[in-house]
């Protein structure tokens, strides 16, 4: 390790430092005169020159295997396919609907979404309050199939005028939705690309009992996904209808 060290040291200039510090000395002392420190003047930057040019060697050759490393990345980047469509289960549940209701910005529609989900304030607190306190959203726009007005009266509304910021929730539109999807559409920060939530009612994917039905797996839609045009003409659809 130390020769290794030894053997690494610019010995040229450690030389040409030295040669020039015993110059300068010998030339006080009046010992040489400007007729000799002339040739070591020249030798010096002689040196220097050589110096110059190793390193200019070595940082072209350096140069050219960053460049090499960088087409060999972005080749790799574009051989890489970024899903359209992400799978959430149990385990990141919770944490991937707190991020999502963290990113919402504008206006958020939620299409066919089960409320027996939000019969218990724990649930309620975890999937749906943080869309109402997020600042950044402007309003909340529910789309349900009629048989959950009950649900809404009952179990739902008192928890969303509970909430600050509860008048952003706008009175649902009550449609006739034989369908067994729904999902959560919203623009998300910090670009502002609308993204999705889908879930299906049933199993596997919803958990089912005879007080809620809570989602078990879900999809994360991501913003250059294709299913995002059908789902806005889809909620548009139904709007109309309804």
């Amino acid at each position: 390790m130390k020769g290794k060290r030894f053997f690494s040291y610019e010995w040229d200039a450690i030389a040409g430092v030295l040669a020039a510090v015993a110059a300068i000395v010998l030339h006080l002392l009046h010992i040489v005169d400007e007729h000799v420190i002339m040739p070591i003047v020249l030798v010096l930057m002689a040196l220097l020159f050589i110096n110059f040019m190793r390193h200019e060697r070595n940082n072209e050759r350096t140069a050219g295997q960053v460049e090499q490393i960088q087409r060999m990345a972005a080749k790799i980047k574009s051989s890489l396919t970024i899903p359209d469509v992400v799978l959430i289960g149990p385990r990141q549940l919770r944490e991937a609907n707190e991020q999502f209701a963290r990113n919402m910005s504008g206006e958020v529609i939620l299409f066919n979404v089960c409320l027996s989900m939000y019969r218990t304030q724990m649930l309620f607190d975890m999937l749906l309050r943080p869309a109402i306190e997020n600042s950044q959203v402007t309003s909340i726009h529910f789309v349900l199939d009629e048989n959950q007005k009950e649900l809404w009266q009952t179990e739902v509304l008192q928890k969303i005028t509970a909430c600050n910021d509860g008048s952003k929730v706008r009175e649902p539109r009550w449609c006739n939705l034989n369908k067994n999807l729904s999902f959560i559409l919203a623009d998300t920060q910090p670009e502002g690309a609308t993204e999705a939530l889908l879930s299906f009612w049933g199993e596997p994917f919803m958990a089912q009992s005879t007080e809620q039905n809570v989602p078990r797996y879900i999809f994360h839609v991501q913003a250059h996904s294709e299913l995002l045009p059908h789902f806005v003409e889809l909620e548009r659809n139904c709007r109309m209808r309804g």
